[in-house]
């Protein structure tokens, strides 16, 4: 099955765009994520502890071009179930940090609450497809297994 989900383009400065795409916790309102093909790993907000399943032992090292030449440390953990459009995400598993900078920066713009950083990791395995003409993400609930 192919899911189809609307995105927001913003603009943060001038030809600096970002890509909004809207998920939902079960039973709760819209959580927003900033799609970062840039990005090898899924970040999500620690300070969003409601949405998080639990945390695993130990850290990771996560590269963030641009925030630092040193790796930052980052804490694991799997989130609650979600849904991207029609397609439920079980177990995400994702690098916790502090988003408070990112969100301060989107609010300068929008109201957006930025939860996370959708990146390569989840991309890849959903098959996702972004298509701006049409502003819209294609994910597909037949996983690659990366």
């Amino acid at each position: 099955m192919r899911t189809k989900i609307p995105i927001d383009i913003i603009e943060l400065e001038s030809s600096n765009y970002h890509l909004i795409l809207p998920t939902q916790f079960e039973g709760r309102e819209n959580a927003y994520w900033v799609i970062d093909t840039g990005a090898s790993k899924s970040v999500f907000d620690q300070n969003l502890a409601d949405f998080i399943a639990h945390t695993e032992e130990g850290t990771e090292d996560l590269h963030a071009a641009n925030m630092s030449e040193e790796p930052l440390k980052t804490s694991l953990g799997i989130l609650k179930p979600l849904f991207f459009g029609k397609l439920k995400v079980d177990n995400m598993k994702v690098a916790l940090m502090d988003m408070n900078h990112i969100n301060e920066l989107y609010q300068k713009v929008t109201d957006y609450k930025i939860c996370g950083l959708l990146g390569s990791d989840f991309l890849l395995n959903y098959n996702a497809v972004i298509d701006y003409k049409r502003r819209v993400l294609k994910l597909s609930d037949q996983k690659t297994g990366f």
